[in-house]
This record gives structure tokens, sequence and C-alpha cells, in this order.
């Protein structure tokens, strides 16, 4: 890339970026979006397709088309879950600006947050929370409810730009925040909160999100009491019922005061010894 052509753009940023980006996101596969162009179509012609977005990306013109909604069956068979797809092309101009971000905020993550993160695993956590279960024998499982449809654009920002000065970066969460949702009618549904599962950027947004609103928190209020964190599920050891009841307390005040709640039928206390023994069999 020349230096006229950089100076020419408000933004710098590398066009190689870009072609990254599309190799994530072809590696990731996904469907397609509102305007139906597969991850095949959009490779027939890259070098245009990336130019386009490269350009739009670096002289701030860049504005992501809605997200399509797509329901899928939850894993448990209780109903279904909605994701939001974004087009092949807004995914690419997404993982451009995650990869940025990432660069910053992935080494200050806390070493209990095991989800979307390079080089852990949902099985990295399991094994955390096996081996802490021998230490601890009380257990919360907290779930947040409607984590991804509900939690506060404002702060997303806020932490975003908490950790970045490239004023394209917090731009482009912004306008993603902001994207709507088409239906499958094809009606738009506006958003205030909320951040689609199924977009290459929402992962790390929750992440960063939840690294201020809870680990840090957690690490401050609570510092003995180790926790797994796999992106909104979240499990924390304590050392009795008593206890286990009053940091349940805690972490529900904590997440109303960030907009969010705990569920209250899937947030439960458990005997963690008991619970090994029966999924061991034992008796």
């Amino acid at each position: 890339m020349s230096q006229t052509e950089l100076s020419d753009k408000p933004f710098a940023i590398p066009k190689q970026a870009v072609v990254e980006a599309f190799r994530k996101v072809k590696a990731n596969q996904g469907g397609p979006g509102v305007d139906g162009c597969t991850i095949e179509e959009y490779e027939s012609d890259l070098r245009n397709r990336l130019y386009v977005t490269w350009n739009r990306m670096s002289s701030g013109s860049y504005f992501p088309p809605p997200v399509k909604a797509v329901a899928v069956p939850k894993p448990s068979g209780g109903g279904v879950r909605m994701l939001g797809v974004p087009t092949v092309a807004d995914r690419v101009a997404q993982t451009v600006v995650a990869m940025e971000l990432e660069k910053v905020v992935e080494p200050k993550f806390h070493p209990s947050s095991y989800g979307y993160r390079p080089g852990r695993s949902a099985l990295d956590a399991v094994e955390a929370c096996r081996a802490r279960c021998f230490k601890f024998s009380w257990v919360l499982d907290c779930d947040i409810a409607g984590f991804f449809d509900n939690v506060p654009h404002d702060l997303i920002v806020k932490a975003v730009e908490a950790n970045t000065d490239l004023k394209w970066v917090v731009l482009y969460v912004k306008r993603w925040l902001k994207a709507p949702i088409q239906r499958e009618d094809g009606t738009l549904e506006q958003r205030d909160c909320g951040t689609p599962q199924g977009s290459a950027i929402s992962p790390l947004l929750a992440n960063l999100f939840l690294h201020y609103a809870f680990d840090r928190w957690m690490a401050r209020e609570f510092p003995g009491l180790p926790f797994e964190r796999y992106c909104d599920d979240i499990v924390v050891h304590c050392v009795s019922e008593k206890q286990t009841r009053y940091v349940w307390e805690r972490i529900a005040t904590r997440l109303g005061e960030v907009g969010l709640r705990l569920h209250p039928d899937k947030t439960k206390v458990v005997c963690a010894p008991r619970a090994l023994r029966e999924r061991l069999g034992c008796r």
C-alpha cells in the first residue's frame, strides 16, 4: 500500500488486515446473511470485494447491513435460540475490528475467562471446574438471563473506549451495535441493547463487557473464591451453602447495576461432592 493511498484516508487500516480477516471468516464458515451471498460466491470476486470493504472502512463510510435472524434449536431441546447472521462482507469487516481490539484486551483478560479466547476451550473450563470441586464443597451455577439480547450498548462502548484510542474501532462497534435485525418475514427490528449471537465481534465484546462487569469485580470483592467463566456461563466455588447464597445475592445485585439479571430458575446452588458422586455412579 502506498503512502499516498494511506494519506487519502481518515483511518489507517492495512489492506493485509482485511485479507487476514477473510481467511478467518472462511475458516469459520457460516451461512449467508440478508444479501444471500455465500462464502464461495464472495470468494469468486475476492480481490474486488475485499478492496471495497477496505476502502469503505478506511474512509469511514462503511455502514453494516441488517443482521439476518436465524432460529436454531437449543442443544438441551428446550426451544430455540435466535442467532444474528451478518453478511459475509460484514463478518470480514467485524473481524478486522475484532483482531485489532483483541491485541489490546486479550492480555488483560482474567485467567478464569475461557470462552472464545485463543488457546482456551470449554474443556479447559470443565477441567478447572472439576479440580476445584474437590477443594470447594459448594458451587453457584450462574445463568445470566438473555445476556446477548440485553447487554447495554453504552457500557459496551465505554469498555471499548477504555481500551483503544483508535476512532475507527469505536465508530464501527457503535454501528454494529445499532444494526437492525431482519426477521424471516423481512421486517426490520431496531435495537437499543444487545449484541447478536452469531456475529464475528459479539464474543469479544461480551468478554470485554463481562471483564469489567464480573471478572474484575469478583476478583476485587471475593478474591478467595475461584470461578470459571465461559462467556456468559459462570461457575463460582464456595466453602458453604450460606456463603454460596450470599455470593448469589451479591452477584445478582452487581448484574443489576449493569443492566442484567440472573435467571431465577436456572441459577442454582449445588453441593459439589454429592453431585460428583452421583455423576460417577457412586452412592
